[in-house]
């Protein structure tokens, strides 16, 4: 027998990834092996129902990827560092992750001597050049195949087809569209079609049930999550989950972010989102009192363009390993606990206790008293610091004679 060239499919057990199955066996006689990278958005159950689809469509073999520790390590503990919010609003969940997937997906691909990898992307999105990009870079020779995307798919065609070929699934189309992981969970939608709508309550998958006020005290390392309520995690990935479990009752991470696609237009998309939302706001405040005004200006600078590379697929950029050292370097007194209060849909930054908080010191109370200088000594620091602009207004005047 001839031996069948090999192609690894990034699998989601999705309507269009389910196609590619039937579609890359039967129509272009490959031998293929599915994949699904874990960024921890998947239960246990999920991820055996996906294997199971996967072989009842046809797939010579299965493999589950769990990045979900890796993804923290490279991605996640870095855009805390950098306080890293799309717009100000999004806490880059499916664009960082994504990445992280198409990765250990061309990797594994590798390592099973693959001759063609292929996705389910359409050619509308971001996930198609993040995909893309990722597998030619990390491995030119390894032709990229693209059925939805080349042949402009229907659903309707693609459901045809599958019970054509012998396979029967539920795939009516959902009200709304989940994507879940450990940092976030996007909603798309109806409403996230038009500029004017918002999505409403019943689209988000966590319902809001907490009716009283409640404190949540984080509990920072060098700009890493160690605690939650005075509980320490050595795992940071279930301090996340345990942060999120509390916040999603309250409705906190809620948002529509709108912003500008790899591809060049528009696009919104709802997300829930209370463990990132908490922890970057938490974290961004005990760094306002730990950090010099110069190392939050360019931290700033940094979290905003690394977060920007992260979303337009340039993790493999050498200048991302930069940014993370700068960042990393940063966080080196950025320890301490910080409470919030949590109310229904919105929280309080409380304050914070820390070792390095630089607002504890002998040199003055603002507003109140000065230690460190005498009266004097501002008298002639300020008259010094206008000179420039001073200079500045008597030309001015000077010329306007």
């Amino acid at each position: 027998m001839e031996n069948k060239k090999k192609v690894v499919l990034a699998f989601s057990g999705g309507l269009d990834t389910s196609f590619c199955v039937k579609y890359l066996s039967e129509e272009l006689g490959y031998e293929v092996h599915t994949a699904i990278a874990n960024t921890g958005g998947f239960s246990a159950e999920e991820l055996s129902v996906i294997q199971d689809k996967a072989y009842r469509l046809g797939a010579k073999t299965h493999a589950t990827l769990d990045i979900t520790n890796e993804y923290y390590e490279r991605s996640i503990r870095y855009m805390i560092a950098g306080n890293v919010l799309r717009n100000g609003t999004y806490p880059a969940s499916v664009s960082s992750e994504r990445i992280f997937q198409a990765i250990a997906t061309i990797n594994y691909a590798k390592s099973i001597g693959a001759d063609a990898i292929a996705h389910g992307s359409t050619g509308a999105g971001n996930d198609q050049v993040r995909f893309d990009l990722t597998f030619q870079i990390l491995a030119p020779e390894i032709e990229i195949i693209t059925p939805t995307r080349d042949m402009t798919l229907t659903r309707e065609y693609e459901i045809n087809y599958l019970k054509e070929h012998g396979y029967e699934a539920d795939f009516k189309k959902l009200e709304y569209s989940i994507n879940k992981g450990l940092w976030g969970t996007s909603i798309g939608g109806k409403e996230t079609l038009k500029s004017e709508q918002t999505l409403p309550d019943s689209a988000y998958p966590s319902p809001i049930v907490a009716t009283e006020d409640e404190t949540l005290k984080l509990t920072f390392d060098k700009g890493e999550v160690v605690a939650v309520n005075g509980i320490k995690f050595d795992d940071k990935v279930e301090a996340i989950r345990k942060i999120e479990e509390i916040g999603s009752r309250f409705g906190i991470g809620r948002d529509m972010h709108i912003g500008d696609t790899i591809i060049g237009i528009k696009g919104r998309v709802g997300f829930e989102a209370a463990a990132p939302i908490l922890i970057i706001n938490a974290h961004k405040m005990l760094e306002k009192h730990t950090l010099t005004k110069w190392q939050l200006y360019w931290k700033d600078q940094i979290g905003t363009w690394y977060g920007m590379f992260l979303h337009e697929s340039q993790y493999l950029e050498p200048v991302m390993r930069d940014m993370e050292k700068f960042l990393e370097s940063s966080q080196q007194n950025v320890s301490g606990t910080v409470e919030i209060r949590l109310h229904p849909r919105c929280y309080t930054l409380v304050g914070v206790d820390s070792p390095f908080d630089l607002m504890k010191t002998d040199f003055g109370e603002y507003g109140e008293v000065n230690k460190a200088w005498s009266a004097d000594d501002v008298k002639g620091f300020t008259k010094i610091l206008a000179n420039q602009m001073k200079i500045y207004h008597n030309v001015q005047n000077r010329n306007s004679k």
